[in-house]
């Protein structure tokens, strides 16, 4: 295991030591999770289709059930529901 020392920026960037970053290419995609205390970095290359497909979808779910605990829905019974499903 290689360990290496950075820092963010005030714009939230940060570097990844030279040492470290040879197997990475410039502009590549790089996913970062979040996980309690921890950070990880994979590179997206190394991830399925499916895989980026899940977090796209965890994100949205998360963003969605944030909008909730903010008050941001609306209340209806199911036939409102469905019928609100077919202007789609």
């Amino acid at each position: 295991m290689d360990i290496g020392l950075t820092k963010m920026s005030s714009k939230g960037q940060i570097v990844i030591p030279a040492d470290m970053r040879d197997e990475i290419e410039v502009g590549e995609k790089l996913i970062v999770i979040k996980n309690k205390g921890q950070l990880i970095l994979k590179k997206a290359t190394e991830l399925s289709e499916q895989f980026l497909d899940d977090l796209e979808f965890a994100r949205q779910t998360e963003e969605a059930y944030k909008a909730y605990e903010r008050g941001e829905f609306k209340s209806m019974d199911a036939d409102e529901f469905l019928k609100e499903l077919e202007k789609w």
